[in-house]
């Protein structure tokens, strides 16, 4: 069976820059997935994503990326343009890494097969603390959308959680986006 990562990156202090984390986070509260798909908040991690990657056979990255595009779109690209995507106009020292964890991967001979990056197009990557902007924000449902699409395009089903369901958070509860957005830091 096919192990599938599908990576949310980014970081959530800086607007728009959370927008991968954000949409996996939302992935997760809505659907339940097989034993062999991975949801994984990897921030700005880098180097550390880089054994994840490599088991990987599938490997689906959420993020923000500056495709030159109008803020608030939603962009999809496919297997080895994925790096080139990650490297035409850096954001944020993530992109950077992410492209090393990739470029590792390649050494390696352990690149996932498959590879699809969805990227939201940024409007704002410079307020501090924000959250993301209404444009890139509205983009999640349709992220989350591409993203099951993608998957059972790969063989994957998944099921839509019922509303009584209430999955562990990915991560803590302080920095899920609704008490982000509400100020709760505790």
């Amino acid at each position: 069976m096919k192990q599938i990562i599908i990576l949310g990156v980014g970081n959530i202090l800086w607007a728009d820059e959370g927008f991968g984390v954000r949409a996996v986070e939302a992935l997760h509260v809505r659907y339940e997935l097989p034993d062999n798909v991975r949801l994984i908040d990897g921030g700005t991690q880098g180097l550390t994503l880089l054994p994840i990657i490599e088991d990987a056979d599938v490997l689906i990255i959420l993020d923000a990326v500056d495709y030159g595009l109008e803020p608030g779109s939603l962009h999809l690209v496919d297997d080895d343009a994925v790096p080139y995507c990650l490297t035409a106009k850096k954001m944020s020292l993530h992109q950077t890494s992410m492209l090393d964890v990739l470029g590792l991967a390649r050494l390696n001979g352990r690149l996932p097969e498959r590879m699809r990056l969805i990227g939201v197009q940024p409007l704002d990557l410079e307020n501090y603390g924000a959250s993301m902007t209404p444009p890139v924000k509205a983009q999640i449902d349709e992220a989350v959308a591409e993203t099951i699409k993608f998957l059972a395009e790969c063989g994957v089903e998944a099921r839509l959680r019922q509303p009584d369901e209430h999955p562990d958070p990915l991560g803590p509860l302080s920095v899920s986006l609704e008490a982000y957005e509400a100020g709760c830091f505790a």
